[in-house]
C-alpha cells in the first residue's frame, strides 16, 4: 500500500500510527496492495473551509473523505472484471485532531483512539460504505468496530 500521510494541523500526530491502521484496514478490506491512499490533517479553520466548500455546511467537522476510484472490497475499480489486480487511487481522508478531541472528551475516551476511529470511517467511506439509511448504518458501523478491534489486538502484539 502507498499511504501519505500529511500533517498540516500544528497539532502533534502520530503519523507512523495513522499509516499502520490504514494499511491494517485496506488489508483486512482486501483491497490491492498497490493501491494509494493519502490522509490530511488539518486545522479546524481548514477543516470548516473544506466542509463549506464540499458539504455546504459551516464549521469544522472531524472527517472528509474524497474518493478518486469507484472501489469495492476485494478488488479494484468497479467494473473492471475481477479486480483483483487492479491497483487504484482510492483518494483522500482528511482529519481535524481538534474537533477530534472534543469529541474524544465526549465520548471518554482518548484522542489517539477517535482519530483511529475516524480514519476507519473515512476508509470506509471511500470504498463505498454509506451510513444514510439504518441497514447501511448497521454494516458499515459493525465493520467499522470490527476493524478497529482487530487494530487494537495488532496494536497490543507488537
Amino acid at each position: 500500500m502507498s499511504i501519505e500521510v500529511n500533517n498540516e494541523s500544528g497539532v502533534e500526530v502520530d503519523e507512523r500510527s495513522f499509516a499502520g491502521l490504514a494499511g491494517h484496514v485496506l488489508g483486512e478490506m482486501g483491497i490491492n496492495p498497490l493501491a494509494e491512499l493519502s490522509i490530511l490533517v488539518v486545522d479546524e479553520a481548514v477543516m470548516a473551509d473544506l466542509h463549506e466548500k464540499w458539504m455546504g455546511e459551516p464549521g469544522p467537522t472531524d472527517v472528509l473523505s474524497f474518493p478518486m476510484d469507484e472501489l469495492r472490497p476485494g478488488g479494484g475499480a468497479r467494473g473492471d472484471g475481477d479486480g483483483a489486480t487492479d491497483p487504484a487511487l482510492l483518494g483522500d481522508v482528511v482529519l481535524c485532531p481538534q474537533v477530534a478531541a472534543k469529541q474524544a472528551e465526549t465520548a471518554g475516551h482518548s484522542t489517539e483512539d477517535e482519530l483511529d476511529l475516524l480514519l476507519t470511517h473515512g476508509i470506509l467511506h471511500l470504498l463505498g460504505y454509506d451510513h444514510a439509511e439504518p441497514e447501511e448504518h448497521k454494516e458499515m458501523f459493525g465493520l467499522q468496530a470490527k476493524l478497529l478491534e482487530s487494530w487494537q489486538e495488532v496494536r497490543t502484539q507488537r
